[in-house]
C-alpha cells in the first residue's frame, strides 16, 4: 500500500472508471437505507452493510460533528429586458443583505449573449435585476432591486440548484429536490450545494445514535460552486482550491478539544467538514471560534490534526474531494474500495451510497 511518506502527485493516478448508470439521478425514499461500505485503514479491509447500520460502527463517546448549512434555492430564470433568456446562479446567497444592496451578488450568468453593465434582468413576480459589473468566465455582480432581503425573495421564485451530473428525462419519477436536497439538521441558509454525506442520515438514525452516546457538534461551512470544479493542473499541488464561507462556534470548538483530551474520536460527516476542521486547527494552532473563507487543500501527503474518522460519499474522478479521501486512506485503498463498489453496483455521488473511513 502506498505510503504517507511518497504519495503520488500525478492528476492521472486518480482516475477510475464509472458505469453512467451508477450516477444516482433521485434519492432512496428512505435516508438511512443506503448502502454502506466500510473501510478501515489499518487493514484496507472492506465490508459491506447499509447506513441504518452506522451505529454499530460508532463508540460511546465518539463526536460526530456535522455540517448545518442550508441549501438555498439560488437558481433563477428571467429574461432581459431587451429580449433573451437569462439564467442566474447566486454564488454568495449567505452575503449581508446589507453589502447585497450596495455591491450585488456575485452570480453565475447563463445567457445567448454575455450581460453587460447595466443590463436589466426581469424576474418572476414583478422582481427585476441589474447587472452591476461584469466577471471573468460567466460571471457578474448583479444588484436585486426594491428587495431588502434576498433569502425572502429566493424562497418564492428560486429553484434548488441540483449538481451537473443529475440529468433527469422526461417521465421519470419527479423528486422534490427542495426538501431531499437537504439534511435533517440543516439550519443556516448559505450553501448552493448539499454537504452530501449528510443526506443518509434521518431523525430516527440520529436519535438511535445520541442513545448510544455518541455527541453530535455542529459547523458551518456554505457549499459553494466550486466543490464541483475538476483539477484540471496535471501536479496535483498546483490546484487552487475555491473559497467556502465556514463558522465554527467557540462552545463546538470546546467540545472538540474536550473530546481529544479524553481520548475521543472526532468522526466528520462529509469532506466539508473535514476541511473546515482542519482550516481552523492550521490556521489558527488551535480548534477555536473561528470565522472567514476556507480554501484548505487537502491532498496526499497531508498530516491530519483533528480528524479520525470520516462519513463520506463516492466522488468525481480527479476531483479535489477524491484527493481529501485519498489523504485520509491512502491511495490505493481508496481506489481499491471504488473499484468494489462499482463491481457491486453502488450508487455514486449527490444522492448515491456512503463510505465509512475508519
Amino acid at each position: 500500500m502506498e505510503g504517507e511518506g511518497n504519495p503520488s502527485y500525478r492528476l492521472e493516478d486518480y482516475d477510475y472508471v464509472l458505469p453512467r448508470q451508477l450516477i444516482a439521478q433521485t434519492p432512496l425514499r428512505e435516508r438511512e437505507t443506503s448502502r454502506l461500505l466500510v473501510l478501515r485503514r489499518s487493514s484496507s479491509r472492506l465490508g459491506h452493510y447499509r447506513f441504518e447500520d452506522l451505529p454499530r460502527f460508532l463508540k460511546e463517546g465518539d463526536v460526530l460533528v456535522v455540517n448545518d448549512t442550508q441549501v438555498v434555492p439560488a437558481r433563477l430564470f428571467g429574461r432581459k429586458a431587451s429580449g433573451g433568456n437569462v439564467e442566474l446562479l447566486i454564488l454568495d446567497p449567505y452575503k449581508d443583505p446589507c453589502l447585497g444592496r450596495q455591491e450585488g451578488y456575485l452570480c453565475l450568468v447563463k445567457s445567448s449573449k454575455r450581460c453587460r453593465p447595466e443590463t436589466k434582468i426581469l424576474l418572476p413576480w414583478g422582481i427585476s435585476a441589474v447587472v452591476a459589473a461584469s466577471e471573468p468566465n460567466g460571471m457578474a455582480h448583479v444588484l436585486f432591486e426594491g428587495i431588502d432581503a434576498l433569502l425572502p425573495v429566493l424562497a418564492r421564485i428560486g429553484h434548488v440548484p441540483l449538481p451537473p451530473y443529475i440529468h433527469r428525462e422526461n417521465g421519470e419519477a419527479a423528486v422534490d429536490d427542495a426538501a431531499v436536497y437537504q439534511t435533517v439538521y440543516a439550519a443556516k441558509p448559505g450553501a448552493i450545494a448539499a454537504p452530501t454525506a449528510g443526506l443518509h442520515f434521518s431523525a430516527r438514525l440520529l436519535e438511535a445514535l445520541e442513545r448510544k452516546g455518541i455527541e453530535k457538534v455542529s459547523l458551518t461551512l456554505h457549499v459553494g460552486y466550486g466543490t464541483f470544479s475538476p483539477v484540471r493542473t496535471q501536479d496535483v499541488r498546483e490546484h487552487r482550491m475555491h473559497k467556502e464561507y465556514v463558522e465554527f462556534s467557540s462552545e463546538a470548538a470546546e467540545r472538540i478539544r474536550r473530546a481529544q483530551k479524553e481520548g475521543r474520536r472526532i468522526v466528520a460527516v462529509g469532506t466539508t467538514v473535514v476541511r473546515a476542521l482542519e482550516w481552523v486547527a492550521q490556521t489558527r494552532g488551535a480548534l477555536c471560534h473561528c470565522s472567514g473563507f476556507c480554501d484548505h487543500y487537502i491532498y496526499p501527503g497531508y498530516g491530519f490534526k483533528v480528524v479520525d474518522a470520516l462519513v463520506t460519499n463516492f466522488h468525481l474522478p480527479r476531483s479535489s474531494l477524491l484527493l481529501l479521501v485519498s489523504a485520509f486512506a491512502g491511495r490505493e485503498s481508496i481506489l481499491h474500495a471504488y473499484e468494489e463498489a462499482v463491481r457491486e453496483r453502488y450508487r455514486f455521488f449527490s444522492y448515491g451510497d456512503a463510505m465509512l473511513i475508519l
